[in-house]
């Protein structure tokens, strides 16, 4: 059945080409207008462009989040493939994900999975003509890490400015916000509290809440488990949150043990807080499943006590 399935789709796509093509062999030298958006005015959602893992999965690409509202999206970190997959969304009615308008990142620490898409972000959006320099928050470290990103990336920008390029001088700039925790950004359609949270050997990492006029999401980031983010969101209409198989985790070797459960939230930790935290919508995201899958981690967290509503995510869905 599958087969059949795969072959009716792939005809039905050669069938979407032709009349594309037809359409724009009508239409030659228009440009065609950008498709309306499918995030209604006034209502903030969260756009997965990424739940993955330092895990080559090449089904997940790498961690990053957006908050869109009113035409402007707010990035949480920055995995690998990053614009790419914004840009698919915006390709797809997700306008404010466009390269030209991804102009301001959040980043919860600094481990490489949640910065690798970070030169990226930068150079690729600037290269597409965003004028605008990007504005990225983070902890210490993050200034230190964009000087170095910049540094290793001035033959390119040197080049594209004083060749024959067209190029501005402006979009491949950041603006760094070493931040602590506590209200961070607010421009009127959107307000942001970082939140410390414990991750590992790291001496600062963050989780968000972001707060518009119709809806609050909280986003965990990497921590083991956290009473300042139960007090974040405290009935948030929706927590997305890391987790890790308890059950796979329980067959690793002890010092991988002994790793994970001072930088991660299990399962079953992960039933109890949210409980807690009682969010309208828990969703899982940045999972490491250790062997399950997303089934198994909602089994277990309803195995553990979690009645509440609860989904995991899936890269390129929205919520």
């Amino acid at each position: 059945m599958k087969r059949h399935i795969g072959t009716l789709g792939a005809l039905g796509a050669a069938l979407t080409v032709g009349a594309a093509v037809t359409m724009a062999a009508a239409q030659i030298g228009a440009q065609a207008p950008a498709p309306p958006s499918i995030i209604p005015p006034d209502s903030t959602r969260l756009v997965v462009l990424g739940t993955g893992t330092p895990n080559p999965d090449p089904e997940r690409h790498g961690t990053s989040l957006a908050i869109v509202r009113n035409g402007k999206s707010y990035l949480v970190d920055a995995g690998v493939g990053l614009v790419r997959r914004a840009n698919r969304m915006a390709e797809g009615g997700v306008p404010a994900l466009g390269p030209t308008e991804l102009r301001i990142v959040f980043l919860t620490h600094l481990h490489s999975d949640h910065t690798l898409g970070l030169p990226d972000l930068i150079l690729t959006p600037w290269v597409l003509e965003r004028e605008v320099p990007l504005e990225v928050y983070g902890p210490p470290g993050t200034r230190a890490m964009v000087e170095h990103i910049l540094a290793a990336y001035d033959a390119d920008i040197r080049n594209r400015i004083d060749g024959l390029q067209p190029a501005n001088e402006t979009g491949y700039k950041v603006n760094v916000h070493e931040i602590v925790p506590g209200e961070v950004f607010n421009d009127g359609n959107m307000r942001v509290t970082a939140i410390a949270v414990p991750h590992g050997d790291w001496k600062v990492a963050f989780g968000y809440r972001f707060d518009a006029a119709d809806r609050s999401i909280v986003v965990s980031g990497d921590t083991r488990p956290s009473e300042d983010l139960v007090k974040a969101c405290n009935g948030c209409d929706l927590l997305a949150h890391e987790v890790i198989s308890e059950w796979g985790l329980s067959r690793r070797t002890a010092d991988w043990q002994r790793y994970h459960r001072d930088a991660h939230t299990t399962t079953v930790q992960l039933a109890e807080l949210g409980m807690r935290a009682a969010p309208k919508l828990l969703l899982l995201y940045h999972q490491l499943y250790s062997g399950t899958d997303d089934a198994g981690l909602l089994a277990e967290l309803r195995a553990a006590g979690f009645t509440r509503p609860l989904q995991s995510a899936r890269d390129l869905a929205i919520y």
